[in-house]
């Protein structure tokens, strides 16, 4: 008799499943279409963050290596303010060098400031500043500026005659362009 109740348990438990089922068939149509509809909106918003994600992380890229770029200049061309204040000192010196001197104590401090001279060009030279070729080369408007134009038969057209004040370069970069005359 406990398996007629067993069975008919087991038959009440399969009856109530079924029902179940049944219930759940009967009211899918109407949820698949709002799951459907759910799913479908949930991923287009996950396809439009996805698309978001990968434009800022785009963006953080380009700025990652623009900043990069920007420090590697900096550490470049960090004493380009210091060499640029010290030009016209160098140019005066040249200028006081150029003097012609008599007298043998004068020679002896002219001979000092040669020394200073040096040294100021040396240190110059060791952070990249480059004297920019001026006399017999064909002008450049990226390296001289014409402040002049002469008109000479033993220079061909448009070659520098004469330098007014030296450029400089640091580096690649031009400090400060040359004075010069050119030949028409």
């Amino acid at each position: 008799m406990e398996n007629n109740k067993e069975k008919v348990g087991e038959q009440e438990t399969v009856e109530e499943v079924a029902d179940v089922e049944q219930e759940i068939i009967d009211e899918s149509p109407m949820e698949n279409e709002t799951t459907i509809k759910e799913v479908e909106t949930l991923q287009k918003e996950k396809d439009e963050l996805y698309e978001k994600m990968l434009r800022v992380q785009a963006e953080y890229d380009n700025f990652r290596k623009r900043t990069q770029k920007e420090k590697e200049a900096d550490r470049k061309y960090r004493s380009q303010s210091l060499i640029t204040e010290l030009l016209p000192v160098v140019d005066n010196f040249e200028r006081a060098l150029s003097t012609e001197v008599q007298d043998s104590s004068t020679k002896s401090f002219v001979e000092g400031m040669e020394m200073i001279y040096r040294q100021l060009n040396d240190a110059l030279n060791k952070e990249g500043v480059e004297v920019i070729e001026t006399v017999g080369a064909e002008f450049d408007p990226h390296f001289h500026q014409a402040v002049m134009q002469v008109e000479d038969d033993q220079y061909d057209s448009n070659i520098v005659v004469e330098e007014l004040q030296k450029g400089y370069k640091l580096k690649d970069r031009v400090i400060r362009p040359a004075m010069v005359k050119v030949n028409q």
